[in-house]
């Protein structure tokens, strides 16, 4: 059962309600968040959290800091899940959850993020993946979209406007980061 790792939240366990779900693990995101302290501060970022799942990366985010985060997923039992993450948290006035298919939602919103987490499922085509970046790209401020994917995968294929900054492994787990260029 993954945890919250730090601030606010910090200890509170997060339910895994969907047998769909792979929660980024603490190790992973204790990582993350750590290279992420070392370069910006959290404090007031609006952070999307796509492929939510539990919710951990988002609201580690807004343990530490961040304004809110929007979740979106469109696994039912998953969004129910992070409905009671969340409330878990107490994080209900900076947390929404949108019940919807990653895609759809990135198509339909003007809105812009400081920080994206994007989880997709392991199994997710090379080709679907790029076209979920190329519309998350133009969503992104001046941050930091975070990838996490197999470590057997191909390499990402970023689109032309974001750059490639940070590739990590650990375990079976890789992690890109790429920044508006």
């Amino acid at each position: 059962m993954p945890r919250i790792i730090a601030g606010e939240f910090g200890g509170r366990r997060l339910a895994v309600a969907s047998d769909a779900t792979r929660p980024t693990s603490d190790r992973v995101r204790e990582a993350v968040f750590a290279a992420l302290d070392a370069r910006v501060d959290l404090a007031g970022m609006t952070v999307l959290d796509l492929f939510a799942g539990t919710g951990a990366l988002g609201l580690e985010a807004v343990s530490r800091g961040a304004a809110s985060a929007v979740f979106v997923d469109d696994d039912g039992r998953a969004a129910e899940g992070l409905k009671r993450n969340i409330a878990t948290c107490g994080a209900g006035q900076r947390a929404k959850v949108v019940r919807r298919a990653v895609d759809d939602f990135l198509r339909s919103t003007t809105d812009r993020y400081d920080l994206v987490f994007c989880d997709p499922p392991y199994g997710i085509p090379d080709d679907e993946l790029a076209a979920v970046l190329a519309l998350v790209a133009p969503l992104l401020g001046d941050g930091y979209l975070v990838l996490e994917r197999a470590r057997r995968t191909a390499d990402t294929s970023w689109p032309p406007t974001l750059r490639p900054v940070v590739a990590k492994r650990y375990g079976d787990t890789r992690v890109e980061w790429a920044e508006p260029r």
